[in-house]
Order: structure tokens, then sequence, then C-alpha cells
């Protein structure tokens, strides 16, 4: 996979880590996790997606999409929910303990220094640490990091479409620079007591590790796997989506961009169409809106401007592209977000 391609992806969907929860579990213990959409406008306001990822720091637990068979989980082991779907944390298999929503909401409307030290003892769903007399008065079973990853679900996101609802990665399998172990390291200390700037580091490291599972997740594909991760390994369409990513303002046809994959025009279509479900033309739009909703976001800059940077020779040809994928015009839709961001 390219690391630079995906990189670049990550920009422009705007991905943004936070962590949230330094977790210290005693006795026999159970959290039951919101779908993250329920909590979105409290943890990442500015985000269109939250996911939800645990880091065990020490000890065993389960954790496991709501209703579905859990997965036990071992110190220095990651479990992410793409999708933002409810999901359990447990001492053993089975335990269940229903979401305190408004318990949570007021919580992490509270948090100032983070990440947040929590306790969990004896089924009580969420304690923030009082007292260091608690904090000794029995051993942890384990310790968690417990956090958040935001980023846009469109105009066109198709990472977290090829996702799946969970991603499991051992410790023995991360990358030799494991970024959950490195973040792992720092947030305990500063769940203690938080030095300046630690939080924007903090940051930094969970949307590295998120690369890391990422790229764990796609060694793991298996042959004959389709959607945009499989697209990327393939040898002809990778090809085509790197140059469509990293020279969106080229004036591609579908010519060119068989000429630059090695394949014939019906061939790289038929192979795009089967990895990545629709035809490169068509991605191609599709990326070069995504391209030029950031350049609307991000910077003042003309419409006539954007256009050129996304490959269309008048301003007219780009209105009437991003109208058509994005149901309004450019103006209406620069406009419509900029209202969004300042609420």
């Amino acid at each position: 996979m390219s690391e630079d391609m995906l990189s670049g992806l990550l920009r422009s969907i705007r991905l943004r880590g936070t962590v949230f929860f330094n977790v210290e579990c005693r006795g026999a213990w159970v959290t039951e996790a919101p779908a993250s959409a329920l909590i979105a406008s409290v943890v990442l306001p500015a985000s269109e997606h939250l996911m939800e990822y645990h880091v065990i720091l020490t000890g065993t637990c389960w954790a496991g999409i709501t209703g579905e068979p859990p997965f036990e989980l071992n110190a220095g082991d990651v479990i992410l929910f793409p999708h933002g779907d409810p999901h359990v944390m447990s001492s053993a298999p089975g335990l269940r303990s229903e979401p305190d929503l408004p318990l949570l909401i007021a919580a992490l409307k509270q948090m100032v220094d983070l990440p947040f030290m929590v306790r969990l003892n004896d089924n009580r769903r969420f304690q923030p640490a009082i007292s260091q007399t608690e904090a000794t008065s029995s051993p942890p079973v384990a310790r968690l990091l417990c956090g958040f990853l935001g980023c846009d679900r469109g105009p066109f996101n198709p990472l977290l479409r090829a996702l799946p609802r969970v991603i499991v990665a051992r410790a023995n399998e991360l990358s030799d620079i494991n970024w959950a172990g490195q973040l792992a390291r720092l947030a305990d200390p500063e769940s203690r007591g938080s030095r300046p700037g630690s939080e924007a580091v903090l940051e930094r490291m969970s949307e590295m590790m998120f690369v890391d599972l990422i790229s764990l997740y796609l060694s793991n594909l298996p042959q004959g796997q389709t959607g945009w991760l499989a697209a990327l390994r393939d040898r002809h369409v990778g090809r085509t989506l790197s140059a469509m990513h990293s020279q969106p303002a080229e004036a591609w046809t579908l010519a060119k961009l068989s000429d630059h994959a090695g394949l014939s025009r019906s061939a790289l279509q038929d192979r795009f169409v089967e990895l990545v479900g629709q035809p490169p033309m068509q991605y191609l739009r599709c990326w070069r809106m995504q391209v030029a909703s950031n350049l609307l976001m991000e910077s003042n800059a003309k419409m006539a401007t954007i256009a050129h940077e996304v490959g269309y020779e008048s301003e007219e040809a780009f209105s009437r592209s991003f109208k058509r994928t994005l149901g309004q015009s450019p103006a209406a839709w620069r406009h419509q977000r900029s209202a969004q961001q300042i609420r």
C-alpha cells in the first residue's frame, strides 16, 4: 500500500484523533458504549463520523460489538470500531450493562485535561477517579486507554466504506514503530499530570496508530477480496488510483489511465469496477469533488481557481459536476458548511 496515498486520503477526509479515558478496571466489571453517533457532537463536533478504539495497557478483557461474540484481548492489543457500533467491554464474556447516555455525555462535557482517569469496579458503569485511597484499595485486573478518531463521511470517503465493523490488532502483529505502544506509554503518565502540548502529541499518535491498524488490516486481507483497500494492492488498479489521487487536475481520460496502468481500456474498466465498485472516470469525478470540498472549506479561493485545481476547464463545468454529485452548487455548499462550523 502506498503510505503517501493513504496519508493524502486521511488529510482529505480530515482524520483527527483524541484520547479521552485512561481506565482502571477492578473486580468483575463491564461497560457498554453507545453508538458513537449519539456522542459525536460532544466528543468531536467538527467531525461528521466518529470511530472508537481501545488499547489494552495491562491485563486481559473481552470486547466486541453489542450482541455479537466478543474477542479476548491482552496487553498491547488494540480494538477499533470503524463504523462507531455500540460495543461491550468486560472482564468476562457475556456480561452486559445498558449504557447510561446522559451520565456519559455529562462526563464528556466536564473533561478538560485529557486523557481523563476513570475507574470501573464491580459493574459500576462509569466512575471518575476520586481519591488515592480508592485507587489503592484493590489492584486493577485490567487497564485500558480508550479514545476516538473523527473524520468526514463525505463527499467521498472510499476508505470508510472499505473498513469492517471491527478491527482487532494483536501486539505481536503491529509494526516495529508500534504507535499503539507509544501512545500507551505517553498517555499513562499524562493522565496523572498533564503537561502543556501533550494532548496534541497524543492526538497525532492516535492518528498514526490508525495508519498502523489499516496497514495491518490490508496485509491480512485474503486474496480475492474486493473493495478500495484491496484495489490499492492490485498492480494495475493501484497505479490508476495513485495517479488520480496525486494528480486530480490532470486531464485524465480512460485511454490515458489505461496507458498509465499498462492495461487495455476494457481490461482496466472491468478490473476497476470489480475491485472498486464503480468505473474509473466516475471514481475520478468523486475524488475531484472530495478535493474540491476541502478547498472550499479550508481556503477563500475563487470558484474558477478551485475548478482549475481539480481538473475542470471552466467554473461552469465544475459547478455542474459538483451539483450533480452533491446536490447543491459549490457556493451554497461552502456557505452551509461555514455556517455549521460557526455553530
